[in-house]
């Protein structure tokens, strides 16, 4: 049996997305990419390129649901849309190997893609990710995102805007300006702070190299960011792959997630804030920080590492990275 649909979990008010057809994705040979150029799925000459995914667990046409809910298990249409985001035709490139220049088209490409997917009133919030690695369940290595476009607000980002909204109702103030003050403040776990973005560990993060990337001037989407500021979170996004890369010297796992506000919803232009969340699954060169079942089953994140010990370490391979990055361009 094939099933496309969104089944409601009563437990916690949230919907999982089933996408049985997704288990029929083929295992592409050695020597064949389709986001390559000449492969005929994509444009001979690009840069930057959105791709409907092929199996996608969100679509315009969804299937009607099962037959098999009930007043108790209520199920939806996975509407919706999923999209690739290809961020090179180079099948070797990756963030922390294109030029910041290119980034920016990447960027720019993620807030048209944002923009169009908005405009839908069925759609509720647009998720911007990435998935970097194979001990993250990527099987595609040619370098690219992925977009969501869900028909409700997840649970964590729900979370995150609950939070929001009760830390604004009682200080006045935003949640993710009082954190990225906060860490500028101690300053240990700062990595990076530029013009337009602070990039730090942050205190609570349940993994060594947890990096958030919060922009300095409220913003709630990246539909927002001016011309300046999408040329410094390129910049800044190179320094920090670049600067996972150099740590352990090999390509450093992640998921990357893009958190903004929802679309076609709730204002919370006063409350909420654009920041962007990396979760590298790595404690070390060769060992894996994996999600048990305190984790898992009691959402009760642990951390191995304190983050003003791992800190110092990625400050210093970002900046390593950079210092060769410099050099490099002046040769």
């Amino acid at each position: 049996m094939c099933v496309a649909e969104l089944r409601y979990n009563p437990l916690l008010e949230d919907w999982t997305m089933v996408a049985s057809h997704r288990q029929n994705r083929p295992q592409m040979p050695k020597d064949y990419c389709p986001f390559c150029p000449g492969s005929g799925r994509v444009p001979d000459d690009y840069a930057v390129f959105a791709y409907d995914n092929d199996f996608p667990a969100l679509s315009e046409e969804p299937p009607r649901p099962d037959a098999v809910g009930s007043a108790l298990y209520p199920s939806l249409e996975a509407y919706g849309k999923c999209e690739v985001i290809l961020y090179s035709p180079d099948h070797t490139a990756s963030l922390s190997r294109l030029a910041p220049t290119h980034i920016e088209g990447v960027i720019d490409l993620w807030a048209q893609r944002f923009a169009a997917l908005e405009a839908d009133p069925r759609h509720k919030y647009v998720f911007i990710f990435e998935n970097r690695g194979p001990e993250v369940g990527v099987t595609m290595p040619h370098p690219h995102g992925q977009i969501y476009a869900y028909p409700y607000i997840p649970q964590k980002i729900r979370v995150e805007l609950d939070a929001c909204a009760r830390h604004l109702a009682s200080t006045g103030r935003c949640l993710l300006c009082d954190i990225a003050r906060e860490e500028r403040e101690f300053g240990g776990r700062m990595l990076v702070s530029t013009e337009y973005f602070d990039c730090f560990l942050p205190y609570f993060t349940d993994y060594p190299y947890g990096v958030f990337i919060v922009s300095k001037v409220h913003k709630t989407a990246i539909t927002d960011l001016t011309s300046a500021e999408r040329k410094d979170l390129a910049q800044l996004l190179h320094a920090v792959a670049a600067g996972m890369d150099a740590l352990f010297e090999r390509d450093f796992p992640y998921m990357m997630a893009i958190h903004q506000r929802p679309v076609n919803g709730p204002d919370v232009e006063r409350s909420y804030h654009f920041h962007i969340e990396f979760y590298p699954p790595l404690r070390s060169a060769d060992r894996i920080k994996y999600l048990a079942s305190s984790e898992t089953g009691a959402w009760a994140p642990c951390n191995p590492a304190a983050v003003e010990s791992t800190a110092p370490q990625l400050r210093d391979a970002i900046r390593r990275a950079q210092g060769l990055s410099q050099r490099g361009a002046s040769q």
